[in-house]
């Protein structure tokens, strides 16, 4: 059987404390849906935290407008290590998470009234349509984009859903998009650019030549999560004058200050496994069984991009849809790329965290 891409089930935020950025990213972004807390050690992700067991705090937050969700994750056994130089367009990782608005205008005169961090005013993408960019308290950017397909109306005044994707770092294009275009099914080339762009030139090193090239897919996502989860895109950037451009997590741990992984909800782990080994993207790291989060569980993978980018996949088994009366779903009976009822994902609104 063939592998389905569900959809960006969440993008990794490493932090030195989660339930203060979380309560911006609550405030702004209205990623209020508590999935899963879950506290313990991270032994299957050694490869990537300097051959230790390090103890980690993890939180899956989400928006019942819809798009991915935020695993904003913390180590509780050593400090949070920020990147030793100063990140630049061009340098090679996860760049930016968007997020998708309603009204990317409205959005913005939200964010500014409330005293985020703009990085200028709304710009024109090379598609047309409206973006800015918004700083969050420990220094990550975040790309706000015009949505679509939308799950619910929650009426949060910043106008924003999930994650709608990501800007991502690349040195060589034209070897990196074989992952992204065929592995990951985002087929649909909506731009290809090449220059000086006005949209990015109030970003740290984005005053450069660049070629850029967003993806997109046209059919709609399949699976459990699919309606909640929604469309996305990629967008990769190669700079095309700098030759110091430096990985994002160079020296660091996975876990580490800033984006630490894009995440994917997948079915058919097998499948993809044998997929990745056929074009070059073998799993560097695999749990092979079900791995308890606590009140989520589910077996996980990672490959890395070209430029050692870790994109990370979850096949999820089991999931909380409402914690105080124990309603858990096994996901391991149900027909592979069968969407879950709206009113059972709808279920999972009432796991909302207020302020």
């Amino acid at each position: 059987m063939k592998k389905i891409i569900c959809g960006i089930q969440q993008m990794g935020i490493g932090v030195p404390d989660v339930q203060q950025i979380w309560k911006w990213y609550r405030k702004f972004f209205g990623m209020n849906i508590k999935v899963f807390e879950d506290a313990a050690e991270a032994p299957l992700m050694t490869k990537y935290t300097g051959g230790e067991v390090h103890k980690r705090t993890a939180t899956l937050a989400l928006s019942m407008e819809g798009g991915g969700g935020f695993e904003i994750w913390q180590f509780t056994s050593r400090n949070t290590e920020k990147p030793v130089f100063d990140i630049r367009l061009g340098d090679f990782g996860l760049y930016a998470c968007k997020i998708k608005s309603r009204n990317v205008e409205e959005t913005y005169q939200y964010f500014v009234k409330k005293g985020a961090k703009v990085l200028g005013e709304p710009q024109m993408l090379p598609n047309g349509e409206k973006t800015f960019f918004v700083e969050d308290p420990n220094g990550n950017i975040f790309q706000i984009v015009k949505g679509t397909a939308w799950f619910k109306n929650t009426g949060h005044p910043s106008k924003c859903g999930g994650v709608f994707g990501s800007i991502i770092g690349v040195s060589d294009i034209d070897s990196s998009i074989q992952l992204y275009k065929d592995i990951l099914e985002y087929e649909t080339v909506e731009y290809d650019e090449t220059g000086i762009f006005e949209d990015l030139k109030m970003l740290p090193g984005g005053n450069g030549r660049f070629r850029r090239v967003l993806l997109s897919h046209k059919e709609e996502r399949k699976g459990p999560f699919s309606k909640l989860l929604g469309p996305s895109k990629i967008e990769l950037i190669q700079s095309l004058d700098r030759n110091d451009c430096r990985k994002i997590l160079e020296n660091r741990f996975w876990g580490d200050w800033g984006f630490i992984h894009l995440c994917f909800d997948i079915q058919g782990m097998d499948d993809l496994k044998k997929e990745c080994e056929e074009n070059g993207y073998p799993f560097t790291v695999d749990s092979a069984e079900t791995f308890d989060m606590g009140e989520a569980g589910g077996r996980f993978s990672y490959i890395e991009d070209k430029d050692g980018t870790l994109i990370e996949f979850v096949e999820t088994h089991k999931v909380p849809i409402l914690k105080k009366i124990g309603w858990y779903i096994d996901l391991t009976k149900k027909k592979r790329g069968q969407s879950l009822p709206k009113w059972v994902l709808s279920a999972m609104g009432l796991n909302k965290v207020k302020d």
